[in-house]
């Protein structure tokens, strides 16, 4: 008798199982065109990628009182880097910073794609704001984010010898920022802020970030090329007052839309987690709404006023005030548009060969809308930097 129950047990699951994969296979994501520039470009490269954690901890500032979890002496991050296991260049160093009660490894495709294509990728924890943060995650740490990313840079160009996991050297003179959501607005503080930002950057990514009250006076203090990834039906983020307004406000910019895009569809978790859902930013209402005070921009007002380029407008749309109803654009599909622009915008800035850049530019301005129609690419009418004039 408890062999026959066993067995039947055996056969449900192996039937639900089977009901997984079918399921998995039928919600598959539309391949990009056969031999396609784009598709090219979402190989892995030529390296092996390896992955370490670490611990890093910086004793000269403090962990402010979280609810119930005590004011600590130090910030403490936990950190991932990924990077080439079979080579021993001269690399460029990729900051990322993760979004709000998200964790370090919510961009891991994109860290991986870029590690086996020769970058080293480190991403921490941030003290407060991290999902699982004792005391609850709390926005109002945005201010010392900036401060955080200057940190982890230095802590990364100061490694050596056993503490080094990689072969071959970083790059002070090529350090770029990527951050999501949160984090992409900490990449951007840590960029152009007049108090906040570190000099040693040279280029900036946003995947989704707040940029609404970030007038065109902020950006004015470098001209370090930026992009803005962002998808049209995210409901976190709006995509009119956040993205569509980079080309005219930052001078060496460059968009990246995504139609349909949404603002879970960027986190690895999303894919193939939430690709059964209509729209997944629901869950990320619920997760972010749930995390933050009454004031939705308490954790902005510190950061400066309009004397900075700060302007915080009544008028623009808070987090989550409307739920798109149209069904949202595969997060495969969104993930493939994001993984190519960012290896293409770091190799346009990075690459040392100018046949290279150029290529890389050509990919990100016309192969990736062609192949993929969901991408539309737009850039700053006058950049001060476009690389292709020096080629």
């Amino acid at each position: 008798m408890v062999r026959k129950i066993a067995l039947s047990l055996v056969g449900l699951l192996g039937l639900f199982l089977i009901g997984i994969a079918v399921i998995y296979l039928l919600t598959m994501p539309s391949s990009l065109p056969q031999d396609s520039e784009s598709e090219e470009w979402l190989q892995p490269g030529p390296f092996a990628v390896g992955f370490s954690d670490f611990i890093l901890v910086d004793e000269s500032r403090e962990t402010m009182t979280n609810g119930d979890a005590p004011r600590l002496s130090n910030r403490t991050f936990p950190t991932s880097i990924w990077y080439p296991e079979n080579g021993e260049g001269n690399y460029p160093l990729v900051i990322h910073s993760h979004g709000f009660v998200s964790e370090r490894t919510d961009l891991a495709y994109v860290a991986e794609l870029l590690a086996s294509h020769g970058y080293v990728v480190a991403a921490a924890n941030y003290p407060l704001t991290a999902g699982g943060t004792p005391g609850g995650p709390n926005a109002d740490d945005l201010v010392n984010q900036p401060a955080d990313v200057s940190f982890l840079i230095d802590s990364l160009l100061q490694l050596s010898g056993s503490d080094k996991p990689f072969a071959g050297e970083l790059d002070p003179s090529r350090i770029a920022l990527m951050g999501y959501s949160l984090g992409g607005i900490t990449t951007t503080l840590a960029t152009y802020h007049p108090r906040l930002r570190d000099e040693r950057v040279a280029a900036a990514i946003s995947i989704a970030g707040p940029s609404a009250g970030l007038v065109s006076k902020f950006y004015e203090t470098t001209n370090v090329p930026f992009m803005m990834i962002a998808g049209t039906l995210d409901a976190l983020i709006d995509f009119n007052y956040n993205a569509a307004v980079i080309p005219e406000r930052v001078q060496n910019s460059v968009l990246i839309g995504i139609e349909g895009g949404t603002h879970l569809g960027f986190g690895s978790i999303s894919e193939p987690w939430l690709r059964l859902m209509n729209h997944p930013d629901g869950l990320g209402c619920t997760a972010v709404l749930s995390n933050l005070g009454s004031d939705p921009n308490a954790a902005f007002i510190p950061l400066g006023d309009e004397s900075d380029g700060i302007v915080l407008d009544s008028s623009i749309p808070e987090i989550c005030a409307t739920m798109p109803s149209e069904k949202a654009l595969h997060p495969a599909r969104q993930q493939m548009v994001t993984s190519v622009a960012v290896l293409s915008f770091l190799e346009f800035i990075f690459n040392e060969d100018p046949a290279e850049r150029e290529a890389a530019y050509e990919q990100l301005s016309h192969a990736l809308p062609t192949d993929m129609t969901e991408a539309m690419f737009s850039q700053s009418s006058e950049p001060q930097r476009l690389l292709l004039e020096e080629l």
